[in-house]
């Protein structure tokens, strides 16, 4: 079932204070995660408009009702393609990250590596994890994602930690549960989600177990505290705007001898599995950032060409190559996305893996060229996105008349829309909230580092060698020629079926 942003900001209104923030023990009504808040109740609100319908929605493959495309699993390559798609217009609707697509990704992932644990060990996570699904997409639950452990010193292992809870861990086990001490870092929207979905961060040894962990809370649990910062652009006194009534926060998440349930522990001890849970929530976050990344860059492409149509340049040949650089980046982004969603692989639980491959690409070009991006906006707008006068000036009588007169640059365009225009630049660009974004572009689902991992583990040079060496008239007695070009033509001829298919 759908329900509407009222009915989830009620439900916010209801849970427990849990969230320090400024020194202070404060609710989901607070001023400050209220623009936030904001952001995930537009998933809410643009779910009930029938224009996005078959986009921000999906058909359960559960129980064939209608659900929010966030608590979708991706049992198709069209529930991939969806994805992207959905990310790329909620992004339209607030001018950022909608966030919503973290606790989506760790889902799917759990969904796929509970079926391997069940198959390997004969336990009951994926029984478990599919009521739990059924009680997400029932109840339209929005969902934070805690993969990131603060790690302590980096030169050490988890298990070599001379503070042991650097990594969350369970320290007991109970007839009613699990009891779990540790902290996760960067955890986005938790102060506005209803549940938190806790992954491991890495590889783990079996001196490691106790670190192996996945499990799922509601986020204002018992002895779970929520250590919140929050930013948001500057809000508006008059000249008011959708944009500017959006924002976000992030935590340090402390489980403070948390209970879990055993019904909501998914991975306990299966420490040979850690690794791969956690590389396939990457994996799922990167394609996500795949429709994600090109949204965030079709905003920065739209203000870029708004300030310079109204500074009269938008004909000028630099300006015009500089916006092709834009639109490169976003469509090859998107492109690797669907590539990566075309070519994705089924898993045991019949959840639809991506293509490790392109999702990486496609996240590290994003990463790369997040601050070129800002870079072209504000050098085609100029100085004032960081001078302009505070809002104040263009309401007081006394002011207003200056700049009304003296904002004034192309013909046929009003000051007042100068002056917002300048303004939301300045938000993206040129402020606390622009800043948090910029760095989130690059360090979001993972540093460009970490996807130049997965790709060099993931990508098979030896058969650029073996070509090579064909070409080059080396001989290759360990290959034939139709096994160095065997794959490629496999991928040719599946997204020829693909595309017939369609």
């Amino acid at each position: 079932m759908m329900i509407t942003s009222d009915q989830w900001v009620e439900r916010q209104l209801k849970m427990r204070k849990n969230i320090h923030m400024g020194g202070d023990l404060v609710g989901r009504d607070h001023p400050q995660i209220v623009p936030g808040r904001n952001v995930i109740a537009k998933t809410y609100d643009i779910a009930q408009d029938p224009k996005y319908k078959g986009i921000v929605t999906a058909i359960s493959h559960l129980d064939g009702q209608e659900v929010n495309r966030w608590c979708n699993l991706h049992f198709s390559i069209e529930d991939l393609l969806a994805k992207q798609k959905s990310t790329r217009c909620g992004i339209h609707n607030c001018g950022f990250c909608i966030q919503r697509c973290m606790g989506n990704d760790g889902l799917n992932a759990l969904y796929v590596v509970t079926r391997e644990l069940d198959d390997k060990y004969n336990t009951d996570y994926h029984k478990k994890f599919q009521e739990y699904i059924k009680y997400f997409q029932k109840n339209d639950i929005t969902s934070a994602l805690a993969q990131t452990d603060v790690k302590g010193d980096r030169t050490k292992r988890p298990g070599q930690q001379k503070n042991p809870d650097s990594y969350v861990r369970v320290v007991e086990k109970k007839k009613d549960g699990i009891v779990v001490r540790g902290s996760k870092a960067h955890i986005t929207m938790v102060a506005y989600s209803d549940e938190v979905i806790v992954l491991p961060t890495r590889v783990m040894t079996e001196e490691e177990k106790d670190y192996a962990l996945a499990f799922t809370l509601p986020a204002d649990h018992k002895n779970l505290h929520i250590i919140n910062r929050a930013s948001s652009p500057r809000p508006r006194k008059i000249f008011k705007a959708p944009m500017a009534e959006c924002g976000s926060s992030d935590a340090v998440l402390v489980f403070d001898d948390v209970v879990v349930p055993w019904e909501r522990v998914f991975m306990c001890g299966e420490y040979k599995e850690a690794g791969r849970l956690a590389l396939l929530f990457a994996n799922y976050h990167r394609h996500a950032y795949c429709g994600c990344k090109p949204g965030v860059t079709d905003v920065i492409m739209g203000f870029t060409q708004l300030v310079a149509k109204y500074s009269g340049v938008e004909k000028v040949q630099h300006v015009k190559h500089e916006m092709a650089d834009l639109i490169a980046v976003a469509e090859l982004i998107y492109a690797a996305g669907i590539a990566s969603s075309v070519n994705a692989q089924k898993s045991s639980s019949g959840v639809m893996i991506p293509d490790a491959i392109y999702s990486n690409v496609g996240r590290r070009l994003a990463g790369q060229n997040i601050y070129h991006e800002h870079d072209v906006l504000v050098s085609i707008a100029g100085g004032l996105t960081a001078t302009l006068p505070f809002e104040d000036e263009f309401i007081n009588a006394e002011t207003a008349r200056f700049l009304d007169k003296y904002m004034l640059r192309k013909d046929g365009v009003s000051a007042e829309d100068i002056h917002r225009c300048f303004r939301s630049i300045g938000d993206l660009s040129c402020s606390s909230f622009g800043g948090v974004w910029q760095i989130a572009g690059v360090h979001g689902g993972g540093s460009p580092i970490m996807e130049t991992i997965a790709i060099l583990a993931n990508y098979d040079l030896q058969k650029k060698e073996d070509i090579a060496k064909y070409l080059a008239g080396i001989n290759n007695p360990a290959k034939k020629d139709s096994e160095i070009f065997s794959g490629e033509e496999d991928d040719l001829d599946k997204f020829r079926k693909f595309i017939k298919a369609r």
